[in-house]
């Protein structure tokens, strides 16, 4: 019977032993090869996986026992990675949303006279708060540095960063260069010089009142009535209002053309679809929907992390 105990104990040992003396295993699964985007004959010489590392393989195996052993993977890191991933999470919420809804519901138009305050008070917290839980989450996410280059989840994530930070400069310069030029279109303007081209809806502002200029259109060509005493206030004879086009409203008058016609020349009536947009419009219109369709080309990132 004790011989039977003892080759019993001796069985455990040697069970034990063979345990302990096998090497350590790196963790890396089929899973961490498509994650890298790479086949299993870069770390194993069996191209099938398996078995003797190669030098890639070896360091791959290092650093995954390095970052086991690292006490940063502790309990209070990861809930406050979780923390902080929730913030950029729901940071992006907030602004991706703001941009899908000034495209798709209030139409870019909607801030062609400068961003309104909330939506870029909006857009620059959201800029910061994002940059600041980005940096923390790529430096708790990717180690070593280099991975950004040889690594599937490293180059869509540099992809995604070069993107955000193309967000930020676009942004910054429509706040601080076309934002004003867009603002002034809503300043009382100057008086129209005989270059000038003006659409119907921007002559209604040189309607006389509260100090504008007062301007009508006649036969496709503005004149300026603001000196002459039969146009007070911008209304002439109680009757015809500036800003607007009179050419039919002659047939009503007690005069004919001569009299219209001699009055100081203030620029051409055109169409809106003939109009030549301002460039800062149209630069503000261009980034407006490159912002758009970066958003678009991230959300397919993060799918591309998720279900690629």
């Amino acid at each position: 019977m004790p011989t039977v105990v003892f080759q019993y104990l001796r069985g455990i040992v040697l069970l034990v032993s063979f345990v302990l003396a096998m090497p350590q295993l790196a963790g890396a699964t089929e899973e961490y090869a498509k994650q890298t985007g790479q086949s299993c004959s870069v770390c194993h010489l069996d191209p099938h996986g398996g078995g003797e590392l190669t030098p890639a393989g070896t360091s791959f195996a290092e650093s995954r026992n390095a970052a086991t052993k690292n006490p940063g993977n502790g309990i209070v890191v990861k809930g406050f990675r979780l923390v902080i991933g929730y913030i950029h999470f729901l940071t992006g919420i907030f602004w991706f949303g703001t941009i899908l809804y000034v495209h798709l519901i209030l139409k870019p138009a909607y801030a062609a006279s400068g961003l309104p305050r909330g939506e870029q008070r909006v857009g620059v917290i959201s800029m910061i708060i994002m940059g600041i839980t980005g940096a923390i989450l790529t430096y708790y996410r990717i180690s070593p540095f280099d991975s950004f280059l040889h690594t599937r989840f490293g180059i869509l994530l540099f992809i995604k960063i070069c993107l955000y930070l193309v967000m930020v400069i676009s942004a910054l310069f429509v706040i601080t260069i076309i934002g004003p030029k867009l603002k002034a279109k809503k300043k009382e303007p100057a008086l129209p010089d005989t270059t000038d081209e003006l659409t119907l809806e921007e002559l209604t502002f040189y309607n006389g009142q509260e100090g504008r200029p007062a301007c009508f259109a006649f036969e496709g060509k503005i004149y300026d009535a603001t000196q002459s005493k039969l146009w007070k206030q911008g209304v002439h004879m109680g009757r015809h209002n500036a800003g607007n086009d009179l050419t039919e409203a002659l047939n009503d008058a007690p005069h004919g053309r001569e009299k219209v016609i001699a009055m100081t020349p203030a620029g051409e009536l055109v169409a809106d679809s003939l109009r030549k947009t301002p460039l800062h419009e149209r630069v503000f219109f261009f980034m407006a929907h490159m912002n758009l369709t970066i958003v678009f080309i991230i959300v397919l990132i993060l799918a591309l992390w998720r279900w690629g």
